[in-house]
């Protein structure tokens, strides 16, 4: 047996035996799981009813506002205001739509109150303007002569009908449906480099401490020693990442069947959704749903990411395991890991706000072939069909760049395993390249 396949060996079955490993492996689905089902649950729990006053001295706007599942609105318009703004200070109500006396209908535009002790959410207020202006639009076309039942009737309605080249129908939403399903693959990816590349991280800085470094080393060559965690420690976390998989699904299907719902979404279903559900237009509609999802490269997807996983991991953990044998302990490293990370919120940026707008544009393009960037860019871009030479392109590099990576952390390691007592920083790391 080599000695890699030793150290291999050794950090796979530490990282395993440990306690809060084992832990953390089998208790984290379960937390996961509660939290989406007690969000369900709240999801699926009616908003408190929200008790509005109405004081309207014109009455023409009072009955515009109709009662609903969260708004009570109360006409209080022959009381007098001032008592009717201390109700609102004593919390008997939560607001009062104020409408004062005014000698035309136009000046209401500018003069609507809303008074309350707390800032309504801005959605609230857009909503109770556009009831306000469609109240007055209606009165200001009565007043010119405006038939206003034409006028609702001449209004058209246009349902673009959307075809590929080919021919063939397809359906609305398609890109945001192909953004999630990479983005999925992508952020796993990202915080899988996170969470473990902590991990090589730590070891070696464990090791580092307690000074066993100094007895290992003596017996294998620092390359060996720093590949050997990098590979141990993802196989565990791998090992952990299925484990995970496989618990949260059965969790998932156990809770669905008992409560009823579905994770993190409301288990009422209201008469909208019914009706919607059931109209023809979505039942014609759902056949291309499905046809347009058979037709995405689920394959090309699905081996890109392992390719990119154990790429875009063994990348950054190299730098992991460079930063852990330059430092002391974990404050010290606070400094060298923002360099790191910041790439993959970059990628992670570029996805979702440029993938969307344009896949096959320069900037996707370029980021998606970039190593830092491209296992998290280049999986979003999949779903949208990627040139075969690209996606070669792409993967070339970040394996080049991970074997170039690896011989430049490797400089820094066989220093960093042995240096104590001094706090490293940007130009002690170039010296150590040099030596």
């Amino acid at each position: 047996m080599s000695v890699l396949t030793l150290i291999i060996k050794r950090e796979f079955i530490a990282k395993v035996r440990n306690k809060s490993f084992i832990v953390m492996t089998f208790l984290s689905p379960l937390l996961f799981v509660g939290i989406a089902v007690f969000v369900g649950y709240l999801a699926s729990m009616k908003a408190d009813l929200k008790r509005i006053a109405i004081h309207d001295a014109s009455g023409y706007f009072v009955n515009e506002f109709k009662n609903d599942a969260e708004f009570s609105y109360h006409d209080l318009s022959k009381m007098d205001v001032n008592f009717v703004k201390d109700s609102i200070i004593s919390e008997r109500y939560e607001g009062l739509i104020y409408f004062p006396k005014v000698d035309s209908l136009a000046q209401v535009q500018k003069n609507v109150q809303y008074i309350s002790n707390d800032s309504p959410s801005i959605d609230y207020i857009i909503d109770i303007e556009e009831i306000i202006a469609k109240k007055l639009t209606q009165a200001n076309y009565e007043k010119i002569g405006l038939d206003t039942l034409k006028i609702n009737n001449a209004k058209a309605e246009v349902d673009i009908v959307l075809k590929k080249s080919t021919g063939e129908d397809t359906v609305k939403g398609l890109n945001e449906i192909k953004l999630f399903l990479g983005g999925i693959f992508g952020y796993l990816i990202m915080m899988f480099i996170v969470i473990y590349g902590n991990f090589v991280m730590r070891s070696v800085i464990e090791e580092k401490t307690n000074r066993i470094i100094e007895i290992i080393i003596s017996s294998v060559k620092p390359f060996q020693l720093m590949m050997g965690k990098i590979i141990g420690n993802s196989l565990a976390g791998i090992l952990q990442f299925l484990i995970w998989t496989i618990l949260g699904l059965v969790l998932f299907f156990v809770f669905s069947s008992l409560f009823g719902m579905q994770m993190g979404a409301p288990a009422t279903v209201t008469p909208e959704m019914v009706a919607s559900a059931n109209s023809s237009s979505f039942a014609e509609k759902l056949p291309l749903y499905i046809n347009e999802f058979k037709e995405l490269p689920l394959a090309t997807l699905l081996i890109s990411f392992v390719i990119y996983f154990i790429g875009g991991f063994f990348l950054y953990s190299s730098f992991y395991a460079a930063i852990g044998a330059a430092v002391d302990n974990e404050t010290d490293s606070q400094q060298f890991l923002l360099p790191i990370i910041l790439p993959l919120i970059l990628g992670v940026y570029i996805g979702f706000f440029t993938v969307l707008n344009d896949p096959h544009g320069t900037v996707a393009t370029v980021f998606s072939i970039i190593p830092l960037t491209s296992p998290i860019v280049m999986l979003m871009r999949i779903p949208f069909g990627v040139p075969w030479w690209q996606l070669v392109i792409s993967m070339v590099l970040l394996y080049a760049t991970f074997l170039f990576v690896v011989w430049f952390a490797a400089k820094i390691y066989r220093v960093g395993i042995l240096m104590y007592g001094k706090k490293p920083s940007w130009k002690e790391l170039y010296k150590w390249l040099k030596y």
